[in-house]
């Protein structure tokens, strides 16, 4: 009766939350309480809840000032001179323009948010293919792919779930992979090479009579000047007039990193770097837990960065809501995962798992989890994977010696697909705002990003992680 109740708890959470009919934090609270009450175990839902609170704390701690702390650093300017550098590297060449697009996807993939990456890299980059008449499926895909690797980041989501679903720690699962997800992300930028010569190849030889990028036009616009392209392939023409007021860049009405903002810190850049970098460092050396350094980070940054009251409540107050979203879920899920385990529905599952998974795939659940996750996780959203689908197959895994961080390792390759399934709102931000249809990134970008994830998966197989 418990494992129907139990598969029947995840379908329902699952499909409410795809179909849009309840949002995650409320599914992650409702159904499992409902589901309780149909185990006869309704008095002891407090119980759960608040041992899974307790446990969970430490990585909402994490969530949240990581936030913070990345969103300041956007505000203050710390990665102007970054998109600047890119935006200068690129100039005209198709090649430069896509390798730029990864690098720029990835650095500013560190603040956590999926949306926030795709508005700045699109911003930057959007003029550059539109004037180039480059394929902006490929700004698209490439974006995608390197916010995917670089979404496996502790503060970023899918780590956290898995830290919370299982019940360890957030850095012990992302540390030793971070040699797998660096082969991953070789890989996205490798790949945008190949893309990069395939774009060259097709567009010909492209020579602007002059490319200037304006100071500050990281986010505001990016103005070419002297439109003459000579070289192009026939397929494109080789005219050399003027642009027409619709296909000049400036015109596009792209919004990102205002360069007059008023929350720019020039004076504090060099200070804000080395404190990013001690910060990476520490985490890395694990000097401290992770939610403890976020936390005297994002406390010192607002104080140094800005020492009025009201200028700190106003910078907390514009991270609020993504603080929120993010905290409020993992508290909910401590509601989830404490029926699903309090009331042995997960242990039950489990055992009815493993005696159906064939005797010799039983000591490689690690590798079973990986490869599973890649469908999965572009199915079904993470709460869905992590919450509902990961405790299971951990529970599989440990009947057969494989331990919770293995599986967790695991779990988390899939995420350069994940970040173009429908189920991810921050995609329609990335294909919006580059005025690209869902339909044209889905069939351009699943096979490379399906590739990335088991390179991913084999680098940590080869590593001894997974």
């Amino acid at each position: 009766m418990l494992i129907i109740l139990g598969f029947a708890m995840i379908a329902t959470f699952l499909v409410l939350i795809m179909l849009k009919k309840m949002s995650p934090i409320a599914a992650l609270v409702l159904i499992p309480a409902l589901f309780c009450v149909f185990v006869g175990k309704g008095a002891e839902l407090g119980d759960y809840v608040i041992d899974g609170v307790t446990g969970l704390a430490p990585t909402a701690a994490m969530l949240m000032f990581a936030i913070v702390y990345f969103g300041v650093m956007i505000d203050v300017g710390l990665f102007d001179p970054v998109v600047r550098g890119i935006l200068r590297f690129c100039k005209a060449d198709p090649l430069r323009i896509v390798l730029g697009t990864a690098v720029l996807a990835a650095i500013v993939s560190l603040d956590g948010d999926g949306s926030t990456t795709f508005m700045i890299t699109v911003s930057a980059m959007y003029p550059l293919y539109k004037r180039l008449k480059m394929s902006l499926v490929v700004m698209t895909g490439v974006a995608a792919m390197a916010n995917g690797v670089m979404n496996t980041l502790p503060w970023g989501g899918p780590t956290a779930r898995a830290a919370t679903a299982l019940k360890v720690d957030a850095s012990d699962i992302f540390v030793p992979m971070i040699p797998a997800l660096a082969v991953g992300l070789l890989f996205v930028f490798s790949l945008a090479h190949v893309l990069g010569r395939r774009e060259r190849r097709r567009l010909g030889v492209l020579t602007l009579d002059e490319v200037l990028v304006e100071e500050g036009a990281t986010a505001r616009e990016t103005v070419l000047v002297g439109a003459g392209c000579a070289g192009k392939s026939p397929a494109h023409g080789g005219g050399s007039g003027p642009d027409t007021d619709a296909d000049r860049p400036g015109d596009e009405g792209f919004q990102g990193l205002d360069p007059s903002r008023p929350t720019l810190r020039p004076g504090l850049y060099w200070f804000n770097a080395l404190l990013t970098i001690a910060l990476l460092t520490a985490m890395v050396m694990e000097w401290l837990p992770i939610p403890v350094l976020f936390l005297l980070g994002a406390a010192l940054v607002l104080t140094v960065n800005f020492p009025h009251m009201p200028d700190q409540r106003a910078r907390i107050a514009a991270h609020a809501e993504n603080v929120l979203n993010v905290s409020g879920m993992v508290f909910a899920a401590a509601v989830f995962t404490g029926v699903l385990q309090g009331t042995g529905m997960v242990d039950q599952m489990a055992k009815w798992l493993v005696h159906n998974v064939p005797d010799g795939m039983g000591p490689h659940m690690a590798l079973v989890t990986g490869v599973l996750s890649i469908p999965l996780t572009y199915f079904m959203s993470n709460d869905g994977f992590y919450f509902g689908i990961l405790p299971v197959l951990a529970e599989a895994g440990h009947a057969h010696g494989v331990s919770s961080l293995e599986i967790a390792r695991a779990s988390i390759v899939g995420q350069p697909l994940h970040m173009s399934s429908p189920l991810v709102p921050a995609v329609y931000v990335l294909v919006g705002t580059a005025r690209v249809e869902f339909g044209d990134h889905t069939r351009f970008v699943v096979k490379w990003a399906a590739l990335t994830s088991l390179v991913v998966l084999g680098a940590g197989i080869l590593f001894g992680i997974i």
